[in-house]
């Protein structure tokens, strides 16, 4: 099996995130961020790296719970609000899904997922202009190339720090920037429906995807290199058909 090195230097990559935020974000008029905090890993990496960027003040969190979401989701968002000091906001979205659920009984999870991700874009675009900040992304690298995100849902915002990013990155990053390890070691999830996990919907750990799409995307391999690397051919005809 080839050695794939996905480790950074956090204090570089802090370095131009942050950086980033503050010089994109200021460049066109606005000095203030705003984003969805589910209270897991993404997004609370990129609340710390907005709050560093800009200010904890000019930092708006926004909750968006579903009458299904984990309470627990909930409880690690305010540690981080309560960490950071960000300003923040909770909008449940229940009430504003569940007649449209109505409407289409038989829609699936997946569809109702994606209405409950497009439903917090709304909320999220509104407060931009409530709040008048930009809105932050928070969907990583390996989400991104493997289509696991909603377009127009979580996949819409104004500039996004973590898009370049493997998953692994992301957990080595917040763990320098002191992101509490409670939401570091959990278990990834969108926490769109109860009991969903990121990796038992991909069929797949995010540990050992960030490998092979690092040599598929980063280092140009050809699926047959990828099988040639020591990976299994079934396992990479699955990434190269979500890629």
């Amino acid at each position: 099996m080839v050695n794939v090195d996905l480790s950074i230097n956090p204090e570089l990559a802090r370095t131009i995130l942050t950086g980033f935020l503050r010089t994109e974000i200021s460049r066109v008029g606005f000095s203030r961020a705003v984003l969805g905090l589910s209270g897991g890993l993404d997004s609370t990496l990129a609340c710390y790296l907005a709050a560093e960027a800009l200010g904890p003040q000019n930092v708006l969190a926004v909750r968006m719970p579903y009458k299904t979401s984990s309470p627990e989701s909930m409880e690690h968002a305010q540690l981080v609000i309560d960490r950071l000091g960000v300003q923040s906001l909770t909008v449940p979205i229940t009430e504003m899904v569940d007649p449209f659920f109505e409407r289409f009984p038989e829609a699936d999870a997946r569809r109702r997922g994606n209405v409950m991700a497009r439903e917090r874009m709304i909320i999220l675009f509104d407060q931009s202009e409530a709040f008048k900040a930009l809105v932050v992304g928070t969907g990583n690298k390996t989400e991104i190339l493997l289509g696991y995100t909603t377009l127009f849902g979580d996949s819409a915002s104004a500039l996004n720090p973590l898009g370049d990013l493997y998953k692994t990155q992301v957990r080595e990053l917040a763990r320098a920037m002191g992101v509490p390890e409670v939401i570091v070691g959990k278990p990834p999830s969108a926490d769109l429906w109860k009991g969903q996990t990121d990796e038992s919907e991909l069929g797949f750990t995010y540990a050992e995807v960030d490998r092979l799409l690092c040599l598929m995307v980063d280092e140009r391999y050809s699926p047959q290199d990828l099988v040639e690397a020591g990976f299994d051919p079934d396992f990479v005809s699955r990434v190269v058909e979500r890629v």
